[in-house]
């Protein structure tokens, strides 16, 4: 196929064009990327400036994208830049700005050519290359595009030739235009028990900035994650939305500026705060990918595509299984020894889940930990706790047919540790400042080499002492204050940078010698979840808030975003609700328990270790389903998520009452979503609590009837939860 004489690449599942026809003087190029619903199109003007000029739903015939053009009126021609520079004609926010070797400010990019490659039948990776006329400064942007999932991947490389040093003063991931009549953003704020608090507003005149300054933990404030609907708010089936998510575990900004045309401009990067990058000649810098999708369907289906993509492409194991768990955390704080340990091992075999999980508290003898105030660094097994180490609990485990797993925080060092004493050196704080603490621990430079190895070695040496441990909880509870690297003496300005990268060359080489080993991303909560680093986790902890009424509302905040599979959520003695409610609001993702077992009445007992027998029958519909909200919230008595089976056999339907005032309840049917109209359901009530009559009675309804007319789950004051199976009527 080809137009004006030149051939288009066309693969099975991803378009790209590429072509030119005149315009004035000079020859237009417009490249497009298409996936199942999307197209992304990019477009050069007369001068070779590449413009982003649509996002949107794919168009019917592939020649109109080169119709679409640019707006007049636009005095610079860069409104709409695919990668806006600083300090040449540009009037709004850039994307790059560069201080030339030669002390110049000012940047121009051109377009010189672009080349698409299929890595898979669902993925190919578009690479344009644009280069300053003046100065020998280059940018490569790259798109990955997941045909199937809807999703695209952005990020660009940074490289020059000039005689010295440059200065990068801003480096985003993505610069993305949107159009529209009106733009409404919903994002996140929160702290520490008080995550994904949400917020939407109308955007104005101005620039709205997402950002965090934190170093690490740096989700704690405003989360990297957000949303745009254009026109009006989208609602769970209806509208125009843009997700996007950034993927980098550090620092981060996104600039939304809506132009003087009325576009909305996305930029999304590391943030440049106190980070002016040095970069030498002939070095390569590469940003952080920005991952979005768009849907016209609603909030719902642009979050199934996240979450098909994230299971597929990018959560470590993410179409595989996960461990149930009991931890100690919340039955034994730091006051324990192997005596208790050993207990709570044949608590984990009587409640039936895969694994003990020992927590905080299990090593340090100088500085002993036993509260939060020391130990932290010191990662040798306390000898009067564990007289006999690790290795002694492992093989009592191993003994009761229960996995081990154990908690870690090596990032972080108490000011009482036989580490702070040894490596000051390797501490980030300021020379000549009193040192100040966020849990009354300080954070290691992981831009040191040495501490990276230090690092590798604390994870290393667990499985030197237990060959078969099984899991990893990867903690991270303290932002940075006083950011200052010694190794760096008077060069600071790539501290923020190095760190994360650091951390993320530390992963890599635990994957590469533990690939498979599943680790929970904690951070005291949602402080660091991000698919940057949950390339390397097969969970995260969304909060340590574990209230299940609060869950609901968390969970289904983060459910935008990532997938069930990869949120831990335990059961605890958090709360006033029932206990068979704090167990059902678990079963939304990956089960655990932080309870003590020995104190749990008979009927109690019962119910856990039968609702982990349920919990395994149906995970797999949770972990790999597709993800409905049935009722919100915050808009409902009760809230309700279902589950569908991808192939549409199964269900699983979550019913909870938020609001306890008087006879309050589902006063109506709920309709379910994403079943098959054409197939008929059994359609039961399960995890009944001992002795309970079901609240719901079962029966057999068309997945049209379901879906148009409803059910009602009867959840009232006396069945505050209750779950649904639907399996496919043979």
């Amino acid at each position: 196929m080809k137009l004006n004489n030149r051939p288009i690449v066309k693969t099975a599942f991803t378009v790209l064009a590429a072509y030119m026809y005149s315009t004035s003087a000079h020859a237009q190029h417009t490249i497009y990327l298409e996936t199942a619903q999307n197209a992304l199109v990019l477009q050069t003007d007369s001068a070779h400036h590449l413009n982003n000029v649509y996002l949107g739903r794919r168009l019917n015939s592939a020649a109109g994208y080169e119709q679409i053009g640019l707006q007049p009126g636009d005095y610079t021609g860069m409104y709409n830049s695919a990668y806006t520079p600083a300090g040449s004609r540009n009037l709004l926010e850039p994307a790059i700005a560069v201080t030339h070797a030669d002390g110049n400010n000012s940047l121009d990019l051109k377009y010189v050519n672009s080349d698409l490659k299929k890595l898979s039948d669902d993925i190919s990776l578009l690479e344009v290359h644009l280069k300053d006329p003046a100065y020998e400064f280059e940018v490569t942007l790259f798109y990955k595009s997941y045909y199937r999932e809807d999703v695209i991947e952005q990020w660009s490389q940074i490289v020059h030739h000039e005689k010295g040093q440059i200065i990068l003063q801003k480096y985003a991931s993505a610069n993305l235009s949107l159009k529209g009549n009106s733009y409404w953003l919903k994002h996140y704020h929160g702290d520490w028990a008080h995550e994904m608090q949400p917020q939407e507003t109308r955007l104005t005149a101005g620039i709205k900035t997402l950002d965090s300054k934190l170093g690490t933990r740096a989700n704690l404030f405003m989360p990297s994650v957000f949303m745009v609907s254009l026109d009006r708010p989208a609602t769970e089936d209806e509208g125009q939305v843009f997700c996007g998510a950034l993927e980098w575990s550090g620092n981060f900004r996104s600039d939304l500026e809506i132009d003087p045309q009325n576009n909305l401009r996305i930029i999304s990067g590391i943030n440049n705060y106190a980070s002016p990058y040095r970069l030498k000649p002939s070095e390569v810098f590469e940003t952080p990918a920005f991952v979005y999708t768009y849907s016209d369907h609603g909030i719902g289906a642009a979050s199934r595509n996240l979450h098909d993509w994230a299971r597929k492409h990018k959560l470590l194991d993410g179409q595989g299984s996960r461990l149930t768990l009991l931890n100690n955390w919340e039955s034994t704080y730091f006051d324990f020894n192997e005596e208790k340990l050993k207990a709570l091992l044949k608590d984990t075999k009587k409640l039936g889940v895969d694994m003990f999980l020992l927590d905080d508290g299990w090593f340090g003898n100088k500085f002993p930990r036993n509260d939060d105030h020391a130990g932290l660094g010191d990662w040798q097994e306390n000898r009067k706790k564990l007289p006999n180490g690790i290795a002694s609990i492992a093989k009592s485990a191993q003994t009761d047919g229960v996995k081990f797993g154990i908690w870690i925080e090596p990032e972080m060092v108490n000011p009482k540790s036989d580490l702070y004493a040894k490596h000051p050196d390797w501490v980030i704080k300021q020379p000549h400042r009193d040192e100040f603490y966020f849990r009354n621990q300080l954070v290691l430079d992981l831009g040191n080499p040495e501490v990276q190895d230090f690092v590798y070695q604390v994870v290393d040496s667990l499985f030197i002492k237990d060959p078969n441990l099984a899991y990893l909880k990867w903690d991270c509870n303290a932002v940075i204050y006083n950011a200052y690297a010694v190794r760096l003496k008077n060069n600071q300005s790539q501290f923020y940078i190095d760190y994360v990268r650091g951390l993320y060359k530390v992963l890599q080489r635990i994957r590469k010698k533990y690939p498979s080993v599943p680790m929970m991303l904690c951070s005291g909560g949602g402080g660091r979840v991000d698919y940057g680093a949950l390339q390397y986790f097969t969970e995260y902890w969304p909060s340590d808030n574990t209230d299940p009424l609060e869950r609901i509302f968390i969970q289904w905040e983060y459910s935008f975003f990532y997938p069930a599979i990869a949120s831990a959520n335990h059961v605890t003695d958090w709360g006033k609700q029932p206990f068979k409610f704090r167990v059902d609001v678990a079963m939304m993702g990956k089960l655990g328990f932080d309870i003590v077992i020995n104190k749990l009445g008979d009927q109690d007992m019962k119910f856990c270790q039968s609702a982990v027998q349920t919990y395994n029958q149906i995970k797999q519909v949770i972990w790999q389903g597709d993800q409905y909200r049935l009722a919100s919230p915050y808009d409902n008595n009760v809230a309700s998520i279902a589950y569908v089976s991808p192939d549409k056999t199964r269900a699983i339907m979550f019913n909870y009452l938020i609001n306890y005032r008087y006879d309050e309840g589902s006063k109506r049917p709920v309709k379910l979503k994403g079943l098959d109209g054409s197939k008929s359901y059994l359609v039961k009530e399960i995890n009944l609590y001992p002795g309970a009559s079901p609240s719901y009675m079962q029966g057999i309804y068309a997945g049209d009837f379901l879906m148009k007319i409803g059910i009602n789950p009867q959840v009232d004051n006396n069945h505050s939860s209750v779950i649904i199976e639907l399996d496919e009527a043979r």
